[in-house]
């Protein structure tokens, strides 16, 4: 049997008792110890950063991003083709296309305060009324304009760009030398496979392989994939006629009278698609009079 130790109560009370060194040290954690707390960074402790609220303007706000809309409308072009500019000094050659306005007209706003966001709808060209629907027909009944082959809308950064409900923009809306932004749709293939869509690189020309070199092969994985074919997978269909936006396309010329507007490079689409130009969002305007958002003169 082991001996006992004896300790009177005043001497196990002062063994017990912390010491007063001890005491202001100890920290006590509630909850789940984060694995990666947060640290302290230079960018975000300033006094002068603004509060992040919570309200539906505020977010409507970040939402829309203000840096990245232009402060005018665009416009609606046909693309009448491909043609070359040549330099007299230097013998240059510079690819460009013609892009052509046909009755570019405003037909009508949205507002914040009504839909959510400031944006311009834009009509071009001129349709029979009967080929259009009656509410088609309504609503260009309602604003005054005659009935237009295509509508679409533009947005605008704030209500200083929303030009009057029955405007006519024409190619002078678009300075030489400044940077636009043009969005159409791609020269349609039809159904392609899945070497000419994605650039697959075939099966081998041997070792087995008979009548499946450009085909697919397989197509999803089995049990320990899940047995099924992922959603996004790149197979054989229906290639081109999807939108493209090609961005900082230079304009070389501009011809207001018979609504011509020339700009560098290639704009996506076949002759006779729909292209919608608008102000460049990478690149400043040119120095000079270029017209403000508001302006009655287009």
């Amino acid at each position: 049997m082991p001996p006992r130790i004896l300790l009177d109560l005043p001497q196990l009370c002062r063994l017990c008792r912390p010491s007063p060194c001890l005491t202001n040290n100890i920290q006590r954690a509630f909850g789940i110890k984060s694995l990666n707390p947060p640290k302290p960074n230079r960018f975000n402790v300033s006094p002068g950063l603004p509060v992040l609220k919570s309200t539906q303007q505020d977010a409507l706000e970040r939402k829309i991003k203000a840096d990245t809309l232009p402060l005018r409308t665009g416009v609606l072009a046909i693309k009448k083709g491909m043609t070359a500019i040549f330099d007299q000094d230097s013998g240059k050659r510079t690819p460009c296309t013609v892009l052509q306005l046909d009755r570019v007209q405003v037909v009508s706003h949205k507002t914040r305060d009504k839909h959510g966001y400031f944006a311009v709808q834009v009509g071009s060209g001129w349709r029979h009324p009967r080929r259009l629907t009656k509410a088609l027909l309504g609503h260009f009944a309602v604003n005054g304009i005659s009935s237009k082959r295509h509508v679409h809308e533009f947005r605008v950064r704030d209500e200083r760009g929303l030009l009057g409900v029955g405007e006519i923009i024409n190619a002078n809306w678009f300075q030489e030398g400044q940077y636009v932004d043009a969005r159409s749709n791609t020269r349609g293939m039809g159904f392609a496979g899945v070497i000419k869509r994605h650039g697959f690189h075939g099966q081998d020309r041997s070792h087995g392989v008979s009548l499946t070199h450009r085909s697919l092969g397989s197509a999803g994985p089995s049990q320990g994939g899940g047995s099924r074919v992922y959603p996004g997978k790149k197979m054989a269909g229906n290639m081109g006629n999807i939108q493209n936006k090609l961005q900082n396309l230079k304009v070389l010329k501009v011809d207001a009278p018979n609504g011509i507007l020339v700009v560098k490079g290639s704009v996506s689409g076949p002759k006779g698609c729909l292209v919608k130009i608008q102000d460049a969002i990478k690149k400043p305007w040119p120095e000079g009079t270029l017209r403000q958002p508001g302006s009655s003169t287009v």
